[in-house]
């Protein structure tokens, strides 16, 4: 029996659900996107226990953290699941889900993909009812949805709670920030003279990542606007960041690898912007409540851009065709769809994104930040 609610019907509620288990183990961004899934279970189940089947650095961010997660199981890396973290200890998958299978999960969802790797895992906890989402080549779970590429994540992991009985009580991500996150910023970062925005230039995938010339010419129209510029970037993204630095010519502030994932977040939530690539700190940015400029790639538009305009602005690249060989890389909903094509370049795919459009936004949304409560 089914009753209907904001995003389609939801099943009814499991009972007696003392633990809920998660399987979300991958990157940042992924897991800001199903912090909506977690404030649904919350709300459906508010006695039980939430335990995220994560990463090393998910059980760092969540330590002390208020919300949805109680406690987080640090799954080991497996093909499919996550990577292994440096320096990271060996573990088995085997042995982790002996363990697991003691603490007795009334539920457990697989929020992690299309299900090929992860709906075994989640079988393999031994819950009373598993549900998730299910691709061609993924096993079945006892309540799953059809895996369907072309889909916003946030949504796509709500209809997953919605078949456990958890309607979504929201579809923005937020992400609490503490006061040792705050602190850690500020211990860092010092005081500030002027307002500050952030630039994020890197990106794991290069085909995301907008010029490095184009970075530049936005931190320095912002600087000459009178901001204290920040260029954030983990250590693998050194060279980038130390590229747009000297490419602006007037001073900017590097941060790289300065500040955790909870010192970032408090940095971000004292920006007045943040323009950044589709990748994580774009999405922690918007999550801890700051306005960002996005530069995506369509495809990443339908499926991770935020909805909402008041705040944010992701600026569209509509380039499909790899800008070196020319073959179609736009991925199928489904599998086999004719001209779907890889190719083995990893130019940028969001480099025509016109400067004077990311600049127009940036300085739209921090005039906006500018007005009386009142008068937004």
């Amino acid at each position: 029996m089914v009753a209907p609610h904001l995003l389609g019907p939801t099943a009814e509620r499991v009972p007696e659900v003392e633990r809920i288990a998660v399987l979300r183990a991958n990157a940042l961004g992924d897991f800001i996107f199903v912090l909506p899934t977690l404030a649904a279970l919350r709300a459906a189940y508010p006695a039980a226990e939430i335990v995220l089947l994560g990463a090393p650095w998910h059980a760092k961010l969540w330590r002390d953290r208020p919300g949805p997660v109680d406690r987080v199981l640090v799954v080991p890396p497996a093909p499919g699941i996550r990577h292994p973290e440096p320096d990271e200890p060996e573990s088995g998958l085997a042995d982790f889900l002996a363990r697991a299978r003691t603490e007795r999960f009334d539920l457990a969802l697989q929020v992690h993909g299309g299900g090929a790797n992860s709906n075994p895992v989640v079988a393999g906890l031994g819950a009373r009812v598993t549900a998730g989402l299910r691709a061609e080549d993924a096993p079945p779970l006892d309540r799953w949805l059809r895996y369907v590429y072309y889909q916003h994540e946030v949504i796509r992991y709500l209809e997953v709670a919605a078949l456990v009985g958890a309607p979504a009580t929201t579809v923005v991500p937020a992400l609490a920030v503490t006061d040792a996150d705050r602190a850690e910023a500020a211990e860092v970062l010092g005081p500030a003279d002027r307002p500050r925005v952030a630039l994020h230039p890197g990106a794991t995938d290069t085909r995301r990542r907008w010029p490095v010339e184009h970075f530049a010419a936005v931190a320095r129209q912002l600087h000459g606007d009178g901001y204290e510029v920040l260029v954030t970037g983990t250590p693998v993204e050194q060279e980038v960041v130390d590229r747009v630095v000297a490419a602006a010519g007037v001073p900017l502030r590097p941060e790289v690898g300065t500040l955790s994932l909870g010192g970032l977040a408090g940095c971000y939530a004292g920006c007045a912007l943040v323009v950044a690539n589709d990748t994580g700190p774009l999405h922690l940015a918007a999550a801890v409540g700051t306005p960002t400029v996005g530069i995506f790639w369509v495809g990443n538009l339908i499926t991770t851009a935020s909805p909402l305009r008041g705040r944010h602005r992701p600026i569209t690249s509509w380039t499909v065709h790899c800008p070196v060989c020319e073959v179609d890389c736009t991925p199928g909903s489904y599998p086999h769809r004719p001209g779907d094509g890889e190719c083995p370049h990893r130019d940028s795919f969001v480099a025509e994104v016109p400067v004077i459009e990311v600049l127009e936004a940036a300085r739209d949304l921090l005039a906006d930040g500018e007005q009386p409560a009142s008068t937004l």
